[in-house]
């Protein structure tokens, strides 16, 4: 008998390859008769791994002449021909382009390391053999990639200085902070991740023990889990990156579920070199999705003029636009600032007066919806999840409003929640929601984060300071915002004992309020 995981990842292999080769005839770049010509080859990749690649060469690419390197490693749970549609449009405009599937995934060899050493390592090997057997320049390299790719790419420019420049769409900079901010599990993502794995890849020993002690909430391994994470983030190499003087684009989806905006955005400003920074709505590699098939695709545009000006020399004008640039949630305009930091500059604080007490365990009927589906809701009709803000139970939600706004209130950045909080129990888990609340008392979902606590010791306050996803969306004139908060949402694991109770109050000489970032009218 045959493997049946084998066989299912091979028929799946060939589905996915159809599908976006078919894209690729469809938008009028078939790969039977496309001008730059594609191989599929072998390459070793770190201790002998191999890795299933294809290359692609500019039309008439005869070796008298060398062209900027573009290598491609694959998103999580995708096959190599994911970016040929792309592959085929770069190659047409001159890159070598080597698109290969990450070590672990498919037909390539090895057990997944999730963007671990051997998965840099692999990077690296894939340019010395496009250098050694493609025309591509030694001096103008770059990576890209969606995603896993996305990671991988940073990660790697941090340890090569040969990557001039990167372009991560969709990715991660900070793991830990990813997937586990506020010292809660993000159980959907993270099953969603898993889930993928196993059906698409090989997961190691040490990636498996991880995933289990993730969704167990082994407080005696998170130290662990927590070195692993930081040993694959791109945030704990930022001097490197800098000193390479790397030239980063970085491009995200505010409703990411996976690889929620703010850890991109505080890596952003951290960044010393060339740098650009664009979010869009939508969730996870929604942005970039049409791209895959070759449609137009503005995240996918803006990439490629990054690496012509970067790595072509093309005086395009993408250096000296504002380097961050932002597509707001309701108005679907893009807006450019100079810096992170100016996003957002005015905030605008609500009062969270009086004491309030909360039970744990149950879901007040405020949540942050579903993976993937709520925020492609709110990206295709402005349709993010729902809750009538008068009829959620005050035993299981806390809820303070603001007076109705006269006029409309761009909110751009991060909203910063700031309390204190009374338990009952040594362990739990908030989770606060910031609404744009209708008339008639429905609150459409702005921004939302949760936040664990462990050793606490019970009747005994601590201030809480918690900052929400980063967004862009406005709120109409005559509406007003709500924050909420309770303790159970099915995007997190919640670490609440039976019984326990939270309450929020606000000291004389330390008052609780929501601070709401704003653009200037």
């Amino acid at each position: 008998m045959g493997h049946p995981r084998k066989a299912l990842r091979t028929t799946a292999v060939g589905a996915v390859s159809a599908t976006l080769i078919a894209g690729g005839v469809l938008t009028g770049t078939s790969t039977a008769t496309a001008a730059t010509g594609i191989r599929f080859v072998d390459i070793t990749g770190d201790g002998g791994t191999v890795l299933k690649a294809n290359v692609l060469t500019p039309a008439g690419a005869d070796g008298t002449r060398r062209y900027p390197l573009l290598v491609l490693p694959t998103s999580w749970g995708l096959p190599q021909v994911e970016y040929l549609a792309q592959a085929q449009k770069l190659a047409n405009s001159g890159y070598v382009v080597v698109s290969y599937n990450v070590r672990g995934f498919w037909q390539s060899g090895g057990e997944i390391e999730v963007a671990g050493p051997p998965d840099t390592a692999d990077a690296s090997k894939v340019i010395d053999w496009a250098l050694a057997n493609t025309p591509s320049d030694a001096h103008r390299v770059g990576m890209s990639g969606v995603s896993y790719g996305a990671g991988i790419s940073l990660l790697t420019a941090a340890k090569d200085s040969r990557v001039k420049a990167v372009a991560a769409l969709s990715g991660w900079a900070d793991l830990i902070d990813s997937i586990y901010s506020g010292r809660t599990q993000h159980v959907q993502a993270a099953g969603l991740l898993d889930g993928a794995s196993l059906v698409t890849g090989r997961q190691s020993a040490e990636l498996r023990g991880i995933f289990d002690d993730f969704y167990a909430s082994n407080l005696s391994r998170e130290q662990v889990m927590i070195d692993w994470g930081k040993k694959r983030s791109a945030a704990t190499y930022v001097d490197q990156l800098n000193k390479h003087d790397t030239a980063v684009m970085m491009a995200n989806a505010w409703g990411d579920t996976i690889f929620p905006p703010n850890q991109y955005a505080d890596f952003y400003e951290k960044l010393t070199g060339p740098k650009r920074l664009e979010f869009r709505p939508g969730d996870h590699a929604t942005a970039e999705l049409t791209g895959l098939f070759g449609l137009p695709n503005d995240v996918w545009t803006d990439t490629e003029r990054w690496f012509d000006h970067y790595l072509r020399g093309e005086d395009n004008g993408i250096d000296r636009e504002l380097p961050v640039r932002l597509k707001s949630r309701s108005t679907g305009g893009y807006e450019g600032y100079p810096s992170w930091k100016s996003v957002g500059e005015t905030r605008r604080k609500i009062a969270l007066a009086g004491t309030t007490t909360i039970r744990a365990n149950v879901d007040s009927g405020a949540n942050g919806g579903v993976v993937f589906l709520s925020s492609i809701l709110d990206q295709v009709a402005q349709l993010p999840p729902v809750a009538s803000i008068p009829l959620l139970p005050r035993r299981w939600a806390a809820v303070w409003q603001s007076e109705k706004y006269p006029s409309a209130q761009r909110v751009r950045g991060t909203a910063k929640l700031h309390t204190t909080l009374t338990p009952t129990k040594e362990s739990g888990t908030l989770v606060a929601y910031l609404y744009d609340v209708g008339p008639l008392g429905l609150g459409k979902l702005v921004s939302n984060a949760p936040y664990t606590f462990h050793g606490r010791t019970p009747g005994k306050p601590f201030d809480v300071d918690l900052e929400l996803f980063s967004t862009a969306y406005d709120v109409p004139a005559g509406h007003r915002l709500a924050l909420v908060v309770d303790t159970v949402d099915p995007l997190y694991v919640e670490h609440n004992p039976s019984g326990a109770q939270l309450t929020f109050s606000s000291p004389v000489n330390d008052p609780s309020y929501v601070s709401v970032p704003l653009r200037e009218q």
